[in-house]
């Protein structure tokens, strides 16, 4: 694959033997960065899992305490006092039958959905469209809950749901490299707290092999995982 002089000016820079110190690799993905726009940091780490069994499908989530620098449109299904604390907390729209019918239809206007329970029976109907996109509730990851306020609170500081992949990888976005790299950095480590968190009881050996944290156009830069303890 061909890539641009800029690009292959910031490869050379990388020492790919190294494992950088978190706020080193931080720092050279702030100082390296060649485009007009202000790029989303992301993280992947590879664990030591067999993601094809079921056991061991790491899934969690994690909120970060700086927010991913975007504006998040969360939508709820909720009815009755649910749906008043759902207003109340914030949530873009909130309604049942109503909104189902909508998606139906092709509206997608949304970044996250919360559910309580009594409406999954509504939103079971929407899987194959809302599961394509990664916006199905689950009660695993906290979207399904009787707690819609505190869910949508959540949501809109920075949620951010990770599930492994047929490779044994996670990828998530950490913020906007913009944001101060204390910040990123933080963030960060409370992600991996996550993934610590969501550790399989079955999963024998090194649970997390390695750690690199890139930028949108950046390069992959691998990180001691003891600076993100």
């Amino acid at each position: 694959m061909k890539h641009g002089k800029k690009y292959d000016a910031v490869y050379k820079k990388v020492d790919k033997l190294k494992e950088y110190g978190a706020t080193e690799a931080i720092e050279f993905l702030k100082s390296n960065s060649y485009v007009k726009f202000d790029e989303t940091v992301e993280i992947a780490v590879v664990l030591g899992v067999d993601s094809r069994k079921s056991d061991q499908a790491v899934r969690g989530a994690a909120v970060l305490p700086h927010g991913l620098g975007k504006t998040i449109r969360v939508l709820a299904f909720a009815q009755g006092e649910k749906e008043a604390e759902a207003k109340e907390a914030g949530a873009d729209y909130v309604g049942g039958d109503d909104l189902a019918e909508k998606i139906k239809g092709g509206w997608l206007e949304f970044d996250a959905v919360v559910a309580t329970p009594d409406m999954m029976k509504v939103v079971g109907k929407l899987g194959k469209i809302l599961g394509t996109r990664g916006l199905m509730p689950n009660p695993k990851v906290g979207t399904v809950t009787m707690e819609i306020g505190k869910a949508i609170k959540e949501m809109k500081k920075g949620k951010v749901e990770f599930r492994v992949d047929k490779a044994g990888i996670l990828h998530a976005p950490l913020g906007k490299l913009s944001f101060e790299a204390q910040k990123i950095l933080e963030n960060t480590k409370a992600f991996m707290e996550a993934v610590h968190k969501a550790k399989p009881a079955t999963a024998k050996g090194q649970y997390i092999k390695k750690v690199s944290l890139t930028s949108t156009m950046g390069q992959g830069i691998k990180v001691n995982q003891n600076d993100l303890k």
